[in-house]
């Protein structure tokens, strides 16, 4: 069967390489700045850029289960866009995503044809009184949403298989058909890791763009808490979650991560807090390629144990690349006298505050709703009882979503935690980066997730290499509270020395 399936694969890519010669532009691999001079210059329009992920989507997804929905309207919305730029008229007239088909993950709110569930059953049918915040700057910048990436129900709030959500299944690594895709932005990382997307969007609370990110050898940013809007997204906790881009390229996320950042008055406390992070110019000014000179790149223990030898040399060789490039890279810090005892209390005290946090926010987010099949988080537990069989709850229980509901808002349990969540931030990490005066600390795939988690820090996952599987592996550039730009210039940097993003080969 995998045989068939991979024959199945290789036949589609090669028709499907094909006709994107036959129409004098390469769709495959291509970035927002290809696409831009392919609009200009006449080899492409939206509507065939449109059609061609489509295609790609009705091809592929049957093997891959990426995309949980495709939008009815996205060919209207690109035919729009070509009329634009025949016109030279529009308010999206200069935006480098103007025309560009985008996949947002299915916890961002779109007030159109599609659905909103977060992966779940219990949400299929709902409607929100407006467009999230991300996705409404999308659309002020002439993106078309082309649908929604499937992503694993309830995010962190049930163990379940990586990607795994009751309306799409289960996404499946584009690189290695039988391995992890990892985390909820699972269908956000295989769809453009797979070409079915230009560029998407996927959302963290902790880990879960860096993940699937390494895991599918794309770039991921995981901004500064608030940097992004969070209204009108299927929440876990407003003290971690963050939304950010998902794409092939550096260059691309970062003219993403141009077009979400700024305040809402939707979510004005976090983004009016985080704004003053916003560089004039934007961010694509540090698109640099000696962005590494002069940085100071911390590597703390612990987090290279464990990987076998081959992805250890290869780090090792990453780390040399670094240097040869005028980065200071200071080898076994400490971030706390013992590594393991801290993430284990950092994993505790998350638990305590996000149970609390989810019931009260998941129950404002139905509140919000025009139309909810359920209204609060009681009725989703029961509406999981009542469908055990599409719900799996043989497989998975449901224990995560019945010890929120159990929480009684933020008491002293929940402060005390959040408190000391607080201090292990700032006598582990920020301590750490301040001595030593870091512009950032590096780490394998997303090992550092819970460390920039629990103060709202951004990280940024490159792709690094890949095992003797052929399975991907990232490196992850982190740093404290509004560090994007020397982060930025730095994973640019690493990019372009290293080029090690090559397209997926569907193994089994």
């Amino acid at each position: 069967m995998a045989s068939l399936q991979l024959q199945a694969v290789a036949a589609v890519l090669a028709l499907v390489a094909g006709a994107g010669a036959a129409h004098g532009f390469e769709f495959h691999e291509a970035t927002v700045e290809a696409i831009q001079l392919g609009f200009s210059n006449g080899t492409l329009t939206s509507t065939a850029l449109v059609r061609f992920y489509l295609d790609q989507i009705g091809r592929l997804n049957p093997l891959l289960r990426a995309v949980i929905e495709v939008n009815p309207d996205a060919l209207r919305q690109a035919q729009h866009a070509d009329a634009e730029r025949r016109r030279g008229s529009g308010t999206a007239t200069g935006s480098l995503l103007r025309g560009v088909p985008v996949l947002l993950k299915d916890n961002i709110a779109t007030r159109d044809a599609l659905n909103t569930t977060a992966g779940s059953l219990a949400l299929l049918g709902s409607v929100v009184k407006r467009d999230a915040g991300v996705a409404a700057r999308l659309r002020r910048a002439g993106a078309v949403v082309l649908g929604k990436a499937s992503m694993s129900e309830w995010a962190n709030f049930r163990p379940v298989e990586a990607g795994w959500s009751a309306r799409g299944g289960q996404a499946r690594n584009p690189y290695v058909l039988s391995s992890t895709p990892c985390g909820s932005s699972a269908g956000s990382g295989v769809a453009v890791a797979a070409k079915m997307a230009a560029v998407t969007l996927g959302t963290e609370t902790d880990g879960s763009i860096l993940c699937p990110s390494s895991f599918n050898s794309v770039v991921g940013i995981k901004p500064t808490l608030g940097l992004t809007s969070r209204a009108g997204v299927v929440p876990i906790t407003p003290l971690q979650d963050t939304v950010g881009p998902m794409c092939r390229t550096v260059s691309d996320a970062v003219h993403v991560l141009d077009a979400i950042v700024g305040h809402d008055a939707q979510d004005a406390a976090a983004t009016g807090a985080a704004s003053k992070y916003i560089p004039h110019g934007g961010y694509t000014q540090f698109l640099n390629k000696n962005g590494l000179k002069g940085k100071r790149i911390g590597v703390p223990n612990g987090f290279f144990q464990g990987y076998d030898q081959t992805q250890l040399n290869t780090y090792k060789q990453h780390l040399a690349t670094m240097r040869k490039l005028g980065a200071v890279v200071i080898e076994k810090l400490d971030v706390a006298a013992n590594l393991t005892a801290l993430l284990v209390e950092i994993y505790s005290k998350e638990g305590i505050a996000m149970q609390a946090e989810f019931k009260l926010s998941i129950n404002a987010y139905l509140a919000d709703l025009v139309y909810s099949p359920v209204h609060s988080l009681a009725d989703i537990i029961a509406f999981n009882n009542k469908h055990p069989v599409e719900e799996r709850l043989k497989d998975f229980g449901q224990p995560d979503l019945i010890a929120a509901q159990s929480t009684n808002g933020i008491g002293p349990v929940e402060r005390a935690a959040i408190r000391r969540l607080k201090e292990l931030n700032a006598n582990g990490l920020e301590k750490l980066m301040m001595e030593h005066q870091l512009d950032a600390i590096v780490a394998p795939n997303s090992d550092i997730s819970s460390l920039l988690a629990i103060s709202g820090h951004p990280g940024i996952v490159v792709p690094a290499g890949y095992d003797e599987k052929g399975f991907p592996f990232g490196i992850c550039f982190g740093g404290l509270q509004g560090y994007e730009p020397r982060l930025i210039e730095m994973a640019y940097s690493f990019e372009q020395a290293t080029k090690v993003r090559r397209p997926p080969m569907f193994k089994p």
